[in-house]
Formats: C-alpha cells, sequence, structure tokens
C-alpha cells in the first residue's frame, strides 16, 4: 500500500512543478505580447494605457532588485525608485524579439542604474575613483570566498584572490565606514556621546594645565601603573597583551586600568577646588 502512495505522490510533485513553469510562461507570453504592442503603438492614450500595464507587470521585477541591494548605506525606498525609473526606460528602449525576452534585457540595465546610484550617492566621504572600483571587486570576491572556505577571509587572501596587494585590499575594506560613518550621538562606553570627543575647551590656558596635572599624577602612580599605562595608551596594547607582558590575566589588567583611571578622574575632578 505504501509503494502505491509513495508512486501516486510523484506525478503530484511533477504536476505542481510544471503548473508554476506553465504559469511562468504565461505570464512571458503576456508581457511579450504587451511590449508588441507598446512597439507599435503610436503616441496617445492608447500607447499610455499599454505603457502603464507592461510597468505594473514588471515592477516587482525591479523592487526585487533594488531589495538585494538593501542595507548596504542607501535608503530602501531610494533604491526602489531607481530600479523602477531604469525598468521605465529599459521598456522604452526594448525590441520584441530582438533578444532572449525582456528580463534578459532589463536586468542588467536595472543593476547597472544601482551600481551606479551607489557610486555616484552612497559615500558619505567620496574616496577615489579606483578604491570605489576596487571595494567593488572585493564585495564580490568576498562573499565567494566566504562560501570556499566557510569564514571570512584574511587580508592576505583576498589580495590572492583578486590579484591585488595587501594593502589595496585593506585601503578598499576601510572605505565601507565612508558608507554609514558612525552617528556623533552614538553612545560611548562610560557614558557620554562619539561627539564628545571632538570638544575641546576653548580655553588653551586650562589645556596646558590639564596636561601638566595630568603628567604630574601619572608620575605619582607605581612603576608598574606607569608601565600599565603607557601599552594602553601610547603603545595602544589590548588588554591581553598587557596581561601577558606583566604576568597577570586579561579580567585582571582591566580591573586595575579600571581602579587607575577611576583614580586619575577623581584627583583630575579635585583640581579646580583645591
Amino acid at each position: 500500500m505504501s509503494q502505491i502512495v509513495a508512486v501516486e505522490q510523484v506525478p503530484t510533485r511533477n504536476h505542481q512543478v510544471s503548473g508554476r513553469e506553465l504559469q511562468r510562461r504565461e505570464h512571458d507570453e503576456r508581457l511579450e505580447s504587451l511590449l508588441v504592442e507598446l512597439h507599435r503603438s503610436a503616441a496617445g492614450p492608447e500607447h499610455d494605457r499599454v505603457l502603464t500595464a507592461v510597468v505594473t507587470e514588471t515592477l516587482p521585477l525591479a523592487d526585487s532588485l533594488a531589495l538585494r541591494y538593501a542595507g548596504r548605506g542607501i535608503e530602501t525606498d531610494d533604491l526602489v525608485q531607481v530600479a523602477r525609473a531604469a525598468l521605465v526606460a529599459a521598456v522604452r528602449r526594448y525590441r520584441p524579439g530582438a533578444g532572449r525576452g525582456f528580463a534578459a534585457y532589463a536586468v542588467p540595465s536595472v543593476r547597472g542604474e544601482l551600481k551606479r546610484h551607489f557610486r555616484d550617492a552612497g559615500w558619505a566621504v567620496r574616496p577615489p575613483r579606483a578604491l570605489q572600483e576596487l571595494r567593488s571587486e572585493l564585495v564580490a570576491a568576498e562573499e565567494a570566498l566566504r562560501h570556499r572556505l566557510g569564514r571570512e577571509s584574511t587580508a592576505g587572501e583576498m589580495a590572492e584572490a583578486i590579484g591585488r596587494s595587501e594593502v589595496d585590499v585593506r585601503d578598499a575594506r576601510a572605505t565601507g565606514s565612508a558608507f554609514t560613518p558612525d552617528s556623533l550621538d552614538a553612545p560611548l562606553p562610560g557614558g557620554g556621546r562619539v561627539g564628545d570627543l571632538l570638544t575641546g575647551s576653548a580655553d588653551w590656558a586650562d589645556d596646558l594645565a590639564l596636561s601638566a596635572t595630568l603628567r604630574e599624577e601619572v608620575r605619582r602612580c607605581t612603576p608598574r601603573e606607569q608601565v600599565i599605562i603607557r601599552m594602553r595608551f601610547v603603545e595602544e596594547r589590548t588588554q591581553r597583551e598587557i596581561g601577558e607582558s606583566i604576568g597577570v590575566s586579561q579580567m585582571q589588567v582591566s580591573r586595575l586600568l579600571t581602579q587607575l583611571l577611576d583614580r586619575l578622574r577623581l584627583r583630575l575632578e579635585a583640581l579646580p577646588a583645591a
């Protein structure tokens, strides 16, 4: 009995697949017929009616292409508008019977317009054209390497894959922040905003006094604390690297830095009242 059921299920699946294929073919034939009618019609109300019908039939194609580029630094609504405008232009240029169908003709045109829009309008800070083009090449190669390696590629692996130097790869990757720069209103881990880091005292005398006081307070720290300060804020080492250098765990380094900075902050805040 189970064998009979299994045999009966196969034609059902095949019928579903052929049904979808039939729907697609009917849609393509209907669209091609409309495009032929549009091409033959003269300017006027009838031409506008057919053009509207063609655009309505093909808008889902433009929208699906636009959504593939969403989340890369440009508003989705803008991408949809660019894709739809490119689609209408492709409809007007298309000549029925001259190629493999409208979709094969329109897709490269719409993609090209989307890429040009990214190139021309997608940069908050515009890097050199060579870096823009290299970044586009990098994005495609990174996706292929990610699937092949099962992880993110290193700069060396990417450089070998595209035949460029590691420096070129790092420069191109760094341009990613030019699409969506960090907000000045973004919160800092210790409180405040990123924009606060850009502000300074309007009084240079206060700045000099603060700098001199900070140096004096650092001199009062123990030799070990001075080493930690130098490695963290001058040499810019990680907490793990500092711990390995002075023989303590990363957690201990974090605790030492917190205590040290809190003590320095309290001393500096007490300075004006002194």
